[in-house]
């Protein structure tokens, strides 16, 4: 699963998206001020189904540190939601 920084309008808000096997990942990064959305400062990762027209569900442990940190959560939680999906 690769993310990519998404570009346009929204570029200043520091959003990054992926999608693998029917999910669709989308980290941002929050601060107190400026720019994009306020928060807790760091990396919000969150996961929804493609198939399903559902909100989007955080992923545990955000907000994260770093960006690293929150692609490897999005990857353990893939790894998590495709094994439930085989019946493992």
């Amino acid at each position: 699963m690769q993310f990519n920084r998404v570009v346009g309008p929204v570029e200043d808000m520091g959003i990054w998206n992926a999608s693998s096997d029917g999910f669709s990942f989308v980290i941002s990064y929050e601060s107190r001020g400026g720019p994009g959305f306020h928060g807790p400062p760091g990396y919000v990762a969150s996961w929804r189904s493609l198939s399903q027209n559902t909100a989007a569900i955080r992923v545990g442990g955000s907000p994260f540190k770093t960006l690293a940190e929150a692609e490897e959560a999005c990857k353990a939680m893939l790894g998590y939601l495709t094994r439930n999906l085989d019946g493992e």
